[in-house]
This record gives C-alpha cells, structure tokens and sequence, in this order.
C-alpha cells in the first residue's frame, strides 16, 4: 500500500487550532430513535486533503449533509473558519466558502456543460433584478465574470471540447468531473467530495487522485468520504474513521491503515463476548 508521504509526520504532529479551518464539536444528529452521529469533534486542517471514512451506516453522508446545510444538528456545533455555521442554509453556507458535490451526480442534464459551470456563480453574483431587466453596463460585465471563471473551471478539468454539450451526454467519469468544476466555480475555501471515485475506472481514478492534489496549490482544503481505500492511503493528509456515528480513530493514513480498532470495524466483529456474554457494542449516544 503507497501512503502520501508529501508531509512528515513530525509536521503533523505540529497541528494546533490556528490551522484549522474546519471544525465539530459535539456534533449530534438523530432521525426519530435512530442516533446517525454522536457527539462527534473532528478537524479539518487549511491547505490538506482531509478523509471521513468508515463501514456503510457509519454517518459519514449525514456529518457532511449537517456540515453543508442540508440538515441542521440536534446537538453540538459546526464551525467554518472561526464561525458557526450550525442551522445555516445550504446557500448561505456556499456563500461562507464551502462547495459540495454528491455520491450520486446532479448536475443539469439538459443544459451545456458550460451553463452548468456558470451556474456555480450565481452564489458569487451581485447584480440586482433592475440590473438585468434593463441590461445595465454592471450586468454585462458580472455576466462576462461569471463565463470567464465558468471557462477557466472547465478548462481546468479537461472538459473544454464538451463546453457546448449537454451534461447528459458526456461520460459518467466526465460528468465526475464537471460535478466538481462546479463546485470550483463557487469558489470555495473548502471543497466537500461525497465518494469522487464512485464508478470510476482504474484510470480515471488516478487522474482523479492527481488532480486533487494539484487543487492544493490554488489555496484550498479538501474533505472527502471515499470507500476506495487505495484512493484514502494515496490522497490524504489525515483520516478520521467512523463507525456507528462515532469517531473510532484518527490519525495519518500509514496510523490508520495499521490500526487494529478500524480493521476490526472494516471486518466486523461477534457483539457478544463468548466467554462472558456480554455486549461488546459501543454505549448509547
């Protein structure tokens, strides 16, 4: 197994809250009796590629879906560069700097590739109704803004020949693509990757893990879930490992990759201890 080995683990070891740009504390969300994720703290650091993974049903989806706006927490708090964003709205929280995309991909079907991307703007955009109803010289010229970064994000992930295509008909691993060119064109301090590999071939997996870390020097973070362990090992500066809602480990991906404890709920376990017969289950939230 190849791990990133771009940063030494003496420098990590140097982490402390002013890099952090992202951040829960005490994170709890339920769905009726079902508790999803408990009292869950986890950091993101500026400038890394940070990994959230974990057994199907672990709550990864949910940390993201609450850190992103879609839900709102029961209990704890997120916050984004300093502030919470905890109950914040999906748009607000994209206009604070945060951008997602999703396992299963939305984009447009029917409109270009391109339109798409100019989509991604509409967060960034400061012209009023009046200014566009009557054309107005401050309209034309954020309308020029909006394509121009719209080209750039799609030149940028290698979709330029399809720019006048519509979504629906370019490959599924172009469609990965131009997913996240329209979270770039948000142009968020964090990208939020919900399973970016899901689907693809061997190939386009390494252009994927390739690009990402070349995102690195354009000033960004990352946080992704991804159930490719290869991807996880190769991409990451630090995983967090979750299970049954809680955070079990974390650490750099050489840690985790030997951790007992994570390998164990990869691989499962008897609930009942043999000998004693007892519950070997996590305690309630």
């Amino acid at each position: 197994m190849e791990f990133r080995t771009e940063k030494k683990r003496s420098e990590r070891m140097k982490r402390n809250d002013n890099g952090i740009l992202l951040r829960t504390d005490q994170l709890t969300k339920s769905f009726g009796g079902l508790t999803a994720v408990c009292r869950l703290n986890l950091r993101v650091h500026r400038g890394e590629i940070s990994c959230l993974i974990g057994p199907n049903g672990a709550g990864k989806t949910t940390v993201f879906n609450v850190v992103t706006g879609i839900y709102r927490p029961d209990g704890g708090d997120v916050l984004f560069n300093g502030e919470s964003i905890s109950g914040k709205k999906p748009h607000q929280i994209v206009s604070k700097g945060i951008a997602r995309t999703f396992q299963n991909i939305r984009l447009f079907s029917n409109m270009t590739c391109l339109e798409n991307i100019m989509a991604g703007q509409h967060c960034r955009a400061s012209a009023g109704v009046w200014s566009s109803v009557f054309g107005t010289s401050r309209q034309k010229e954020e309308e020029k803004r909006i394509r121009d970064v719209a080209e750039s994000r799609l030149r940028l992930v290698g979709l330029w020949k399809f720019k006048d295509e519509p979504a629906k008909n370019i490959a599924y691993g172009s469609q990965r693509m131009l997913e996240i060119a329209r979270a770039l064109a948000t142009q968020p301090k964090l990208l939020v990757l919900d399973e970016p590999s899901s689907g693809l071939n061997d190939r386009e997996t390494e252009d994927l893990i390739d690009f990402l870390k070349s995102l690195l020097k354009e000033d960004l973070t990352i946080f992704i879930i991804e159930h490719d362990m290869k991807v996880v090992m190769e991409i990451s500066d630090w995983v967090t490992v979750m299970d049954e809602g809680r955070k079990i480990a974390e650490g750099t991906p050489e840690e985790i990759y030997n951790n007992p404890v994570v390998i164990e709920a990869y691989l499962g376990k008897e609930e009942f201890s043999e000998e004693e017969g007892s519950y070997d289950g996590p305690a309630p939230c």
